[in-house]
């Protein structure tokens, strides 16, 4: 058959037509810069299309196309090379490194990594450094009006803590924001001015997508914390809240709004309930202040539960109630909260001056015994009988508890109840010792439950033999502070001065793994000798004192091998005595240290 017979056959059916030629979008918004495989396949089919155009288009590339070209070019060319080169960080496009920056949390981090390169500093210093950490007033509005309007700067936030309007605290605020845009001020009504300084904090707020921690201590206001509750619970990354307000603890009800001190004037407040929850909450902190403002004489705990709901992976809860001046205030009951708060994962549980009453201690059992991961509990709160909870507490109740503060009849219900595997117990706080009866019971359970605790701190003390009957209960302990001495009074604050070493040592000496001893000045004074005076002139009197405390340094040293810090003979806390031994001699030292840093075990 010719090939002209074969041209004239008509085409067959069902076959499909040709495909009309790719075109590729040239414009240029349409290439994510962050993204080179994509730039290099669209520059793949670029290329391809040139061979199919048609006449003396055929190989040629229009100017929207070769400006798309050497666009595509730039995306791929930072992440391409024939040999490694140490300034390739430098040669990222903008976008990569302001991304690059984002994920790095910490200022100090960020400081390290702006120092690396001048193109790092001049992307990190205006648009990350300053926004990390923000401390401002809710009339800050200048602070809150920026964040709006530069969306893209507002997520570069990781802290945000809002001061109370009569804190004299500094505002930590990024540079250059100086004036304000809006017109709040322009408003004589209080209540609109609030009203308007609200509403730019919740938009603020809402574009805080990668917000880690939040802080309110706003204490004197018209804007509630429930209020910007809906809106915290959008930030996804939301890893902390510190809430220091005394409407927390006011009833959710508005007949009880005509007992709120200092808020008769205030809008109505919605309680804090909602249904959505955040994943990444893992510490919330809940505290009333002194102040009167906001506070009601029948606390209640129902605006903390319903915020509470909301975060089902908490693993460190702190729920402090501060009684305020003046009669009548009663403390809030939390019958309703230990029988509904319940979270797996919580290790670390601080309740302050809370009441149970006689028909919650059931609640209380349960939810002490529903909390197996429990490892650090402070229970300062009040109940109405111990011995009964005792009887309730299941067997094997907190099973992993390593640290415990409370009273001694709580400890001695905790201390009773048995568990098949010993508990970790190795610290015990808040104690006092009575130096009546009572005190035998708690003597019998700590010698049986507590062979492992090496860290003790008594809230008070009465007679020397109490504190000879505690020590022999605990072989292994470390650290001891005595705390004071009853009956307690006016000097509550103040170590016991003894200067009977003696006695003290010979009772140190139970525990020979001692190293850390607080409470007592074994110490005497002397006048500071400057370093550069090699033979200080002293009176007899001071040379006696010298004298002595040489050789109580000697004792110690002898008697407690471990010994190494003890208290100084001022108050304050700012000084403590150090023990060296050099050389098989032994010496005391007075070193300065910072009141936070006083229960550390450095003594650098």
């Amino acid at each position: 058959m010719s090939t002209r017979a074969l041209s004239k056959r008509p085409a067959l059916q069902g076959a499909k037509p040709r495909k009309p030629p790719q075109v590729v979008p040239t414009d240029l918004s349409h290439y994510d810069r962050l993204d080179p495989f994509a730039a290099i396949n669209a520059l793949r089919k670029l290329l391809s299309l040139l061979p199919t155009k048609l006449g003396g288009c055929q190989y040629k590339m229009t100017p929207e196309e070769h400006k798309l070209s050497m666009h595509l070019l730039t995306i791929v060319e930072p992440f391409v090379g024939a040999t490694p080169s140490r300034g390739n960080i430098a040669r990222q496009p903008t976008e990569i490194l302001d991304n690059v920056a984002f994920y790095v949390d910490s200022k100090r981090d960020l400081l390290s990594l702006a120092l690396t390169c001048q193109r790092m500093h001049s992307v990190i210093f205006p648009r990350h450094f300053d926004y990390r950490v923000i401390k401002a007033k809710v009339s800050s509005i200048r602070v809150w009006n920026h964040l709006i309007v530069h969306r893209g700067l507002a997520r570069h936030v990781r802290r945000l803590e809002i001061l109370d309007e009569r804190s004299l605290e500094s505002e930590v605020v990024p540079s250059g924001i100086t004036t304000t845009d809006t017109d709040v001020e322009s408003t004589d009504d209080e209540l609109e001015i609030h009203a308007k300084q609200e509403k730019l904090l919740v938009s603020a707020l809402a574009r805080m997508r990668s917000l880690q921690s939040f802080k309110w201590s706003c204490t004197h206001s018209l804007i509630s914390i429930a209020c910007l509750w809906p809106t915290l619970l959008r930030c996804p990354q939301l890893g902390l809240v510190d809430l220091n307000d005394n409407t927390m603890f006011l009833p959710s009800d508005d007949q009880d709004s005509s007992e709120e001190e200092g808020v008769h004037n205030s809008p109505k407040k919605t309680p804090v309930v909602s249904l959505s929850t955040i994943q990444e909450m893992t510490t919330v902190s809940v505290k009333s202040i002194k102040s009167s403002y906001g506070t009601t004489k029948h606390p209640q705990l129902l605006r903390i539960s319903g915020l509470l709901a909301s975060c089902p992976n908490l693993q460190t809860l702190d729920v402090t109630y501060t009684s305020p001046r003046g009669p009548g205030f009663s403390r809030p009951i939390a019958d309703d909260f230990y029988l509904c708060g319940r979270w797996k994962g919580l290790t670390s549980l601080t309740l302050n001056n809370l009441w149970c009453t006689t028909q919650g201690l059931d609640c209380l059992a349960t939810f002490l015994s529903a909390h197996d991961s429990l490892e650090i509990l402070h229970f300062d709160s009040i109940i109405a009988s111990a011995t009964t909870l005792a009887s309730l507490l299941p067997n094997n109740t907190l099973p992993r508890l390593k640290e415990l503060q409370s009273s001694r009849e709580f400890a001695n219900a905790i201390l009773s109840c048995n568990s098949d595997v010993p508990r970790p117990l190795e610290t015990l706080k808040g104690i006092k010792l009575s130096g009546f009866e009572w005190d035998r019971t708690f003597f019998a359970n700590l010698a049986r439950a507590g062979g492992k605790i090496s860290r003790l701190e008594l809230a008070g003390w009465n007679e020397m033999e109490d504190l000879r009957k505690l020590l022999e209960c605990v072989p292994k302990l470390s650290w001891l502070d005595v705390g004071n001495r009853g009956p307690y009074g006016p000097n509550l604050n103040k170590a016991t001065n003894v200067y009977n070493a003696n006695e003290w040592v010979t009772m140190l000496s139970l525990v020979p793994e001692i190293t850390t001893f607080y409470g007592v000045k074994l110490f005497q004074q002397v006048p500071i000798v400057p370093a550069n005076e090699k033979e200080p002139i002293l009176g007899v009197s001071d040379r006696s004192k010298v004298k002595k405390n040489e050789e109580t340094a000697s004792l110690l040293a002898w008697k407690c091998p471990k010994l190494r810090r003890l208290e100084h003979w001022e108050d304050g806390g700012s000084k403590v005595i150090v023990l060296l031994r050099e050389d098989g001699k032994v010496k005391y030292q007075v070193r300065r240290i910072k009141p936070e840093n006083r229960n550390n075990l450095s003594t650098q």
